[in-house]
């Protein structure tokens, strides 16, 4: 008996030793993910390697069924989880659980200034996106605002990179808390709609490093971004998505970047450079990005059988797919077979309240002469006008859309305040929403749409308007560009009408981009509104309500006219671009043209962009970046600096009282910019480097701090390719907005170069 006994232990033992031995490290959560990294690698073929670099759905690209390794799943987009499509269409799948909370998109989320409201919104939507078994969210988006006509402009956060940097940090790092990775898109220069696959940018390399990457940095190096997405345009005659000097020098080797580069749908166009220049999932091929399907097959596609051809015959090196394999690998590590990633939740009330909360933050009041906050007892008949005030604008944008579970539109959320006191009337119409091209309405229409909206005004006692853009072709919608810096649909005239019967009009328009207001001072008020998503009706009626006091500033500048905008300066060369031999032809949209043909454009304004242009050319904005009114008021007390000098190893404090003289509560976002008044190169007149978001009680005062570094101090030297901070005088303003300085400093910096 004993003898079976230790027979049996021993075989026991043995078989467990075996066992164990071949468990592979890819299975085991405690090893390192380097090593199962290495180790799933060193059981692939070459097949198979090849094989994770290419879609296989329209959302989807392939694991290794062989070694248990999933796919890898994807979704638009950076404001919410988008619905199912078909595996190899862009048709609706038809599912009835892929309904989700529309969050507010990001240029509401930059309206904020408030990176805990990043926090909570990277937490929330990463939520959605884990529960409905996301690997990746493609986004968020942070290109910087260049011009207002920019159809994807209500996508990004605005146009001052470091704005844009600090909110996109906390919004990765809780997002991929969920066991979801953020794809930071576009990367890089894809700052406009119009001809956005064949455009061909040139832009300095400071304007470069100081405009158009320190967002993305930010994100990647602090936010720890496991995904990037290039972008369609080219730059320096490469396309981005497989750009040498911007996926290799910098993303991976400036900033030592460790995840996966995913080409935009359709960005990818030649099998060597996408072998060779730091593409890892190509994603999309022959297809526009949209409306197209693939018919070739996804074996076609440029990382597919073409690569696998040319491996195998040696005219690439074996090391491109195993650098592109180890990069997959190591996102399905950090995702799909992260055993310790939470299990997610759709469409719950905290969701519901994060969106109403980050939507409240948003809102900007640009303009009051007292009406607002609206007390509804004063008034006893309220008309609202706009089609905006009904319209599900979570629709069209392109892969914007949304299919949000619930929805609070500006009407209904208006009549649950107010009561019957509420008539409508939608004053224009603009059509359906579709990509690519606009339905037109005929003039008679709109004709008896206006009369009617006039004919209420002259009965009501206030008018509130709710119009603004909307996700229509060539308004705020990817793959085209605004054809006017004016509102569309007859809207100014609309208003012009509605005024002159009626002078106790609110305008609450919803844009993602800047617009022209020729009838700004004939208003009573003018707030601006981003895609608040499912509470947004109920975030714009509490502001018009006085419920919630306003606190939103604007991300970027409102020009007066399109041509004081810096990117409309200097002609077509700066902007859309022009084909040499001939002119532009802003008329037709990338894939209407020869897509071989790269139209170059040149930025040449270079580092002067939105209000860095507005202050150093001495052009004043309607309404500046970082303006913001409130139904309370701000005093700003004297500043302090903690030093008059400050050297390389040194900071400097500044602190500054802000009291709250209203008689409301109400959030102020004070704001710091230096300035370089003498410099070798040009400098902006000043350069927003701090700010801090603070509640203030009526009577109460809050000490706002902020420290000063050399860091704080420099430019992108071309010369040395390095940053460097000159001696000499820097100014420190603190404001309420660029515009909008409320105390100013100096101090001498004794060391830099």
């Amino acid at each position: 008996m004993n003898n079976r006994i230790s027979r049996f232990v021993l075989l026991l033992s043995v078989l467990t030793t075996s066992l164990s031995a071949q468990v592979p490290l890819y299975q085991n959560p405690d090893a390192p993910i380097e090593e199962r990294v290495e180790d799933a690698l060193n059981r692939m073929t070459l097949e198979e390697k090849v094989a994770l670099c290419h879609a296989q759905s329209k959302f989807s690209s392939a694991g290794v069924p062989r070694l248990g390794i999933p796919e890898v799943w994807m979704s638009d987009g950076p404001h919410g989880v988008r619905h199912e499509f078909e595996w190899n269409t862009w048709n609706y799948a038809g599912w009835t659980n892929d309904s989700i909370t529309a969050f507010p998109a990001l240029t509401a989320l930059a309206a904020t200034w408030n990176p805990d409201m990043a926090a909570l919104y990277g937490k929330s939507i990463g939520e959605e996106a884990r529960y409905r078994e996301k690997d990746v969210l493609l986004g968020p988006g942070v290109n910087i605002y260049r011009t207002p006509l920019n159809g994807r402009n209500f996508e990004y956060m605005g146009e001052d990179p470091y704005l844009a940097g600090v909110m996109a940090v906390p919004y990765v790092k809780e997002l991929q808390k969920n066991g979801v990775a953020a794809c930071v898109k576009h990367f890089a220069l894809n700052n406009q709609e119009q001809w956005r696959g064949t455009v061909d940018v040139e832009v300095s390399d400071r304007a470069l490093y100081e405009i158009y990457l320190p967002a993305f940095k930010k994100a990647i190096v602090e936010g720890g971004a496991w995904g990037v997405m290039g972008a369609y345009n080219k730059y320096r005659g490469q396309h981005c998505c497989h750009n040498a000097r911007l996926l290799n020098d910098i993303l991976r080797g400036e900033w030592g970047f460790d995840g996966c580069v995913i080409t935009d749908w359709g960005g990818a166009h030649d099998t060597k450079e996408a072998a060779l220049n730091g593409l890892d999932i190509e994603m999309g091929s022959y297809t526009n990005g949209l409306t197209s399907d693939n018919s070739l097959g996804y074996n076609r596609y440029y990382l597919a059988d073409p690569y696998l051809e040319m491996l195998k015959k040696g005219e690439l090196p074996m090391s491109s797919v195993d650098a592109k394999a180890r990069n997959i690998l190591r996102l399905i590590f950090r995702t799909s077979l992260d055993r310790d990633k939470p299990y997610g939740s759709l469409c719950t009330k905290e969701h519901y309240d994060a969106a109403k909360a980050i939507g409240d933050e948003s809102i900007v009041l640009l303009y009051n002469n007292g009406i607002l906050p609206l007390q509804g007892d004063k008034y006893g008949k309220i008309l609202v006008v706009g089609d905006n005030a009904t319209r599900r604008l979570t629709d069209g944008g392109g892969s914007s859309e949304l299919k949000p579970k619930d929805m609070i539109s500006p009407l209904d959320a208006l009549r649950t305040l107010y009561g019957d006191k509420v008539e409508y009337a939608q004053g224009y119409a603009c059509g359906r929403p579709f990509f690519g091209h606009e339905e037109v309405i005929p003039q008679q229409v709109m004709d008896s749409l206006c009369a009617e909206a006039v004919a209420k005004a002259r009965q009501a006692d206030v008018i509130i308007y709710v119009g603004g853009l909307n996700k229509n072709a060539f308004q705020d919608c990817e793959s085209t560009d605004r054809k006017s810096y004016n509102l569309p649909f007859g809207q100014d005239e609309l208003i012009e009408a509605l005024v002159a019967v009626n002078p106790n009009l609110v305008i609450a328009n919803i844009s993602g981009n800047a617009y022209a207001m020729p009838w700004l001072k004939k208003v009573s008020a003018v707030l601006h509104i981003s895609y608040l998503g499912t509470m947004g009706g109920a975030s714009i009626a509490d502001v018009i309500s006085g419920k919630v006091n306003p606190s939103g500033k604007l991300p970027y500048s409102f020009p007066v006219k399109l041509s004081d905008c810096a990117a409309h300066t200097y002609g077509e060369g700066a902007y859309p671009g022009i084909d040499a031999g001939r002119e532009a032809d802003n008329s037709l949209t990338d894939y209407q043209r020869n897509v071989g043909v790269s139209p170059r454009e040149e930025y040449k304004e270079d580092i002067l962009v939105g209000y860095r242009w507005h202050d150093t050319k001495k052009i004043p904005a309607l309404f500046s970046f970082g303006h913001g009114l409130s139904y309370t008021s701000f005093e700003y007390g004297k500043s302090l600096l903690s030093a008059k000098e400050m050297d390389e190893k040194g900071s400097i404090k500044v602190t500054v009282p802000i009291t709250n003289t209203g008689t409301k509560s109400g959030k102020e976002v004070v704001q710091l910019y230096l300035g370089d008044p003498k410099c070798s190169v040009l400098r902006p007149l000043k350069e927003l480097k701090h700010f801090a978001k603070v509640a203030v009680a009526p009577g109460e005062t809050v000490q706002v701090e902020f420290v000063i570094t050399p860091d704080d101090l420099k430019f992108y030297d071309e010369a040395s390719r390095q940053w460097v901070a000159e001696p000499g005088v820097f100014n420190v303003y603190i404001g309420a907005s660029s515009a909008d300085i409320r105390c100013k400093h100096s101090f001498k910096y004794l060391s830099g170069l």
